[in-house]
């Protein structure tokens, strides 16, 4: 049940993440990928097939994959290991963080399904990734939007010394960042729409949701800015800061457990800075998430579009 969380009428690109590991192989020999029996599943089917020599199936073991992962960046590689984010995160914990964190090395590790991307149910749904890899030092956590923001990341990842890991987007995937003069930039959020109203401040696939949200409340005189936040961790204090610096009122939006995810970490932040800005979170619940059809869980759970406006307006109310 790897259902589409697109939106009807919604412009998408097909694979954005193996097209752009595949091109950038072409200029960087010392690329390779890795997949734990998920090559389909997470795009990584489109690197195998155009460099099918430094491609390696390493089968339904996560822990192993890392393990070699390490080994290869040990001696120059720089690797993109795949799999489902629930694996990389609950299953691989200790490899990722003794083989690879601990001595910063330059691997990075892509996980599919993030959130709630799947109506798979608990095993498949990665709702609390974040809250357990944001504690790990070293590591570069990053959580696209759409098509565009994994195109930009893949070399932007590349290029960083020690280790990441990307939130992955997969199949036909939105592309609506290409309307907003957008550029990734590792470390950095983007102020992608200014409001006197209210600001949003969101990260991944709730960046889309709160843009349309903002469209959307535009009919009804509501000003909504959005700060698209795709680096979860180093975070851009400096500029969310800045923007939460005002009488506006300010939510987080993120597809992830209230715990531990981007609207703690913007809390944590402008309290430890002295700035008593009340923020109001959008994300899931802390409990095991229900199965079935996305659309249907997104309105369940409040990351619709639907949902997020009427919790605008609540709010404002």
């Amino acid at each position: 049940m790897i259902a589409s969380f697109v939106d009807p009428g919604q412009r998408t690109t097909q694979a954005p993440f193996g097209h752009a590991l595949t091109a950038l192989a072409e200029s960087r020999p010392e690329v390779v990928g890795l997949t734990a029996d998920l090559g389909k599943y997470t795009d990584m089917h489109i690197f195998a097939q155009a460099h099918p020599t430094r491609y390696y199936q390493m089968g339904m073991a996560e822990q192993v994959m890392l393990g070699a992962a390490a080994g290869m960046a040990e001696v120059g590689l720089i690797p993109f290991a795949s799999t489902y984010a629930v694996f990389a995160s609950r299953r691989a914990y200790d490899f990722l963080c003794l083989d690879i964190a601990e001595p910063g090395l330059n691997v990075n590790i892509v996980g599919g399904l993030p959130g709630l991307t799947t109506g798979y149910g608990p095993s498949h749904q990665a709702t609390e990734d974040l809250a357990i890899l944001r504690g790990m030092p070293n590591l570069t956590i990053v959580d696209p939007c759409d098509s565009l923001d994994i195109e930009q990341a893949v070399p932007a990842l590349a290029a960083t010394p020690g280790p990441t890991y990307m939130r992955l987007l997969r199949g036909a995937v939105p592309t609506v960042l290409d309307d907003y003069d957008y550029r990734f930039e590792l470390g950095k959020a983007a102020l992608l729409r200014t409001g006197r109203d209210v600001l949003l401040i969101s990260t991944g696939l709730m960046t889309m949701r709160a843009l349309d949200a903002a469209n959307r409340l535009e009919t009804d005189h509501i000003d909504v800015a959005v700060l698209h936040v795709p680096t979860i961790k180093p975070l851009d204090s400096d500029r969310i800061l800045r923007e939460a610096n005002s009488d506006r009122l300010v939510l987080t939006l993120e597809n992830h457990t209230i715990t531990g995810g981007l609207g703690e970490s913007v809390a944590s932040c402008l309290a430890f800075n002295g700035q008593g800005t009340h923020i109001i979170p959008i994300a899931l619940p802390d409990q095991f998430l229900a199965a079935g059809a996305l659309p249907t869980l997104h309105d369940r759970y409040g990351l619709s579009t639907d949902a997020v406006t009427t919790k605008i307006k609540r709010e404002l109310a």
